[in-house]
């Protein structure tokens, strides 16, 4: 095939206007990548306007021509996987800009947040692991941390490809790289890995704008997002709008807390400095805690100008000086700061209200107490005191999540795609894994039309309709139980699961038994590396693997048993009998049951009298897992309904 211009139907290219002197080529195109073999070679950059751009990669060459706006794309020809090191010169005008040591393999596309971020030199042996990855043949890009309101073309000037060693791989996703190895060791071929993660993430930031828009349900943050790009103070206001509007509809018995006439005598008090996870009580509390405090200003202080500083607030305050709201903002580690306006302060008494919501782990207004209060306009500072009076207002599992800043990096709408994805399409990939899910376990339904639209957002950016998506299914974190009850890990997990059940390109590489009831990062990233090679081995390369645990297809009335059919034999472990299969009724009251194993098949014995709908297995944060299948991977937990026996 000659070199064409080639536009790249339903790809979503984002270019920028070409600057003086800027590289030909897309940032993404540097020393050492790696192309993706058996498959056209998507190249493409900006030039000046109208340009004609000459291409050469060793010896194979071809013409492309630059629209209005500078933009040019192009087609190589497909060649096979290849050691030999290639060269890419591109020429335009005056302007050349060649890279070199560039091979073809298979690249692969890592992503989530911090379990797929963590990095090799914290693994299981990770010190030994970095300095054996020396493997000529794997190629390394991190995109780095960037997020942004609007789409950019462009990696940060530190992204580029590196040869495996220590220095590139240390910090190097461990998961990426491990499944990296072992795709390596099975095709040899060379791989190229790509990580582009962020710790704490949001699912809905890595999905692209467009993407977000044809799911439905999101309009309002993105025109919220769009004002913010261009307009900081008017994003910031209308967010705080729809703030207002989520609390006001989930805890309208607050509606006088903030007010300096209320009552808050009796509340009880916690330090001013310290998260409220330090307190008895609010050790794992996750929520809306309302805070209040005193400050006794003279005449003279009180007819200055003011600014009230809180220090940071984890995660989401908004704040209020004698019941006038002075501002709003996200961000746990981001020291608050607003404006008090003029007629807002008295002479005498005046209520600090904080309206504090934490969205999993510590929680409200820390930081050295010293630090909070009032600073005057003539330099004078009045401080807050060592204590607040709070009240726990609402738990998050009740009233879902608030709406985030939306042009916040990790807990925004599409800031991470248009930062770390949208530079990167539409390179030429073999796949995706995907470890991300944690921070979305309080809504699990929604991320249940999430995840699909991601794996459809990134292949139509990529311009790769099938190419396989792997998933992490996440790993026990969370208390274990001795009973049936909600957990919101486990509908996670579900909706995981039946996501990959729904698309024949996906696979589901579970962790749950990885992980600790204490640690929400489990070290043993090997496992993981493995099990994502295993599922890309079989469904990218072809191999006739079974690289997932048992997974449910059925469960089925007979007699006064439950039969649930599995999609392969099943094995227990350390018992005679798998453990964790538990029934519901229609009040979704769920007992424990007994269960036994017969190769695809588990019989469960209903109670005399119990009127089962559904069959749960392993439904908790931390399950006790000892069913597995015949290639020691577990079982996934699942949910399902019951069904009437065939006749």
């Amino acid at each position: 095939m000659r070199l064409t211009r080639h536009l790249l139907a339903g790809a979503a290219l984002a270019f920028a206007a070409p600057a003086t002197a800027a590289p030909l080529l897309a940032s993404v195109f540097t020393d050492h990548a790696v192309l993706q073999r058996d498959q056209p070679i998507r190249i493409w950059g900006v030039a000046a306007p109208n340009a004609v751009v000459a291409l050469d990669l060793s010896g194979e060459q071809g013409l492309a021509t630059a629209d209005a706006k500078g933009r040019w794309v192009a087609l190589l020809n497909a060649r096979p996987a290849s050691g030999e090191p290639l060269t890419l010169t591109v020429k335009a005008g005056a302007e050349t800009q060649t890279v070199s040591d560039l091979l073809m393999g298979d690249v692969w596309l890592c992503s989530g947040q911090s379990n797929m971020e963590y990095p090799l030199r914290r693994a299981l042996n990770g010190e030994a692991e970095a300095a054996a990855a020396t493997d000529p043949h794997v190629r390394l890009l991190q995109t780095g941390r960037t997020s942004l309101p609007n789409p950019t073309d462009t990696l940060p000037a530190q992204a580029a490809w590196k040869v495996s060693a220590y220095e590139s791989a240390n910090n190097f996703s461990a998961a990426c790289y491990f499944m990296g190895r072992d795709i390596r060791n099975s095709t040899h071929a060379p791989i190229g890995l790509i990580d582009a993660t962020w710790g704490g993430s949001i699912i809905q930031d890595w999905i692209s704008g467009q993407g977000l828009k044809a799911l439905g349900g999101y309009d309002e943050g993105l025109s919220v997002l769009a004002d913010y790009a261009n307009d900081p103070a008017k994003g910031m206001a209308r967010w705080g709008a729809m703030l207002d509007r989520w609390a006001a509809r989930v805890e309208p018995h607050a509606a006088n807390w903030a007010k300096p006439d209320f009552d808050d005598r009796a509340w009880a008090t916690m330090p001013a400095e310290q998260f409220w996870e330090t307190n008895p009580g609010l050790e794992t509390f996750d929520g809306t805690i309302w805070l209040r405090a005193e400050i006794t200003l003279t005449k003279a202080q009180a007819a200055l100008a003011a600014t009230l500083v809180l220090g940071p607030v984890d995660d989401i305050d908004t704040s209020f000086v004698n019941g006038r709201q002075v501002g709003s903002q996200e961000g746990w580690d981001f020291k608050r700061a607003y404006a008090v306006p003029a007629g807002t302060l008295k002479a005498g008494r005046n209520v600090i209200a904080v309206r504090a919501i934490d969205v999993g782990g510590g929680g409200g207004a820390w930081g050295p107490a010293k630090d909070k209060g009032l600073k005057l306009a003539d330099g004078s500072f009045v401080p807050l005191g060592g204590s607040w009076r709070y009240k726990v207002s609402t738990k998050l599992s009740d009233t879902g999540l608030p709406p985030h800043a939306p042009w916040l990096g990790t807990s925004g709408l599409s800031t991470l795609h248009n930062g770390m994805i949208a530079p990167l399409a539409p390179y030429g990939v073999k796949g995706f894994a995907w470890y991300q899910g944690e921070a979305n376990v309080t809504e699990a339904k929604e991320y249940a039309r999430l995840m699909p639209a991601l794996i459809a957002d990134w292949r139509r950016a990529f311009a790769a309709p099938d190419a396989p998506f792997l998933m992490v299914q996440l790993a026990a974190f969370g208390p274990q139980v001795d009973k049936p009850g909600v957990s919101r890990w486990a509908e996670l997990r579900d909706v995981q699961r039946r996501t990959v059940a729904a698309d024949p390109y996906t696979g589901l590489a579970s962790a749950v038994d990885l992980g600790s009831p204490y640690d929400i990062h489990p070290a043993d990233k090997l496992q993981v590396g493995l099990r994502l090679g295993g599922l890309a081995r079989k469904l990218a390369y072809g191999e006739g693997l079974n690289a997932s645990g048992p997974a449910p297809i059925s469960a089925v009335r007979e007699g006064g048993d439950v039969v649930v059919t599995l999609d392969q034999p099943a094995f227990v472990y350390g018992s005679a009998r798998p453990a964790g299969f538990e029934l519901c009724d229609a009040a979704e009251s769920c007992r424990f049951v007994d269960a036994t194993v017969y190769g695809d098949k588990v019989r469960l014995a209903v109670p005399a009298g119990y009127a089962a709908v559904k069959v749960r297995f392993a439904w908790a944060d931390s399950p006790v897992l000892n069913l597995y299948g015949q290639n020691r991977l577990p079982a996934t937990p699942f949910e399902l309904p019951l069904q009437a026996p065939s006749r």
